[in-house]
C-alpha cells in the first residue's frame, strides 16, 4: 500500500464518483463485474470515464448499470461503442434480489462508487445509498471544519 485511501492490494483505480458521498449515505457497499466491449476496456485504460448520473437499475432478475458515461477510444475504428450505453452487471442471483428489495424501498437507490481493475478484470464498487438532504450535507461539513481547526490548533500547541 501507498498510503492512499481506498487503496487495496493487486487493484488500480480507475475512477471515482466524488459526488456520491456526498449526495448519498451509504447503507451497504458491494463489488459486481461489468459486461464490457473491447473499445471501452481500452477507454477504462485510459481513465475516460464519467459517473455523471449513474445509477443501477434492475430488468428480469439482472442488474444494469445506467447513465454512466465511457468515452469512445479513439483508435476504435469504424464501430465505436455507444458511449452512455447500459452495462450489465455481474452479480449472483441472490446479491441482485437482495439489492432490488432494498432499492424498491421509498429514497433508496443503487449508485456505482468506485471503478477500478483487480487482479486484471475491471470491477465496479456499488453501493445502496439513501440521499442525504441539505441539512445532512450542512452537518457533515460543519463536522470537517471543526476537524480541521481541532487539527490545526493541536499542531500549533505542539510548535
Amino acid at each position: 500500500m501507498t498510503g492512499q485511501p481506498n487503496r487495496h492490494a493487486g487493484e488500480k483505480l480507475i475512477a471515482t464518483n466524488k459526488q456520491a458521498r456526498r449526495l448519498y449515505e451509504f447503507l451497504e457497499v458491494m463489488e459486481a463485474g461489468l459486461v464490457l466491449m473491447g473499445s471501452e476496456l481500452k477507454s477504462l485504460r485510459e481513465g475516460r470515464v464519467n459517473f455523471m448520473d449513474g445509477y443501477v437499475r434492475f430488468n428480469n432478475g439482472e442488474a444494469w448499470l445506467t447513465g454512466v458515461h465511457i468515452a469512445p477510444y479513439a483508435n476504435a475504428g469504424m464501430d465505436p461503442h455507444e458511449p452512455t450505453r447500459e452495462r450489465k452487471l455481474l452479480l449472483h442471483n441472490r446479491e441482485i434480489a437482495k439489492l432490488e428489495a432494498l432499492a424498491s424501498q421509498k429514497g433508496l437507490t443503487v449508485i456505482p462508487v468506485r471503478l477500478y481493475f483487480k487482479n486484471g478484470r475491471v470491477k465496479l464498487q456499488i453501493a445502496l445509498g439513501k440521499g442525504k438532504n441539505v441539512h445532512d450535507r450542512r452537518d457533515d461539513i460543519k463536522e470537517r471544519d471543526m476537524q480541521r481547526d481541532t487539527a490545526r490548533q493541536l499542531s500549533d500547541y505542539r510548535k
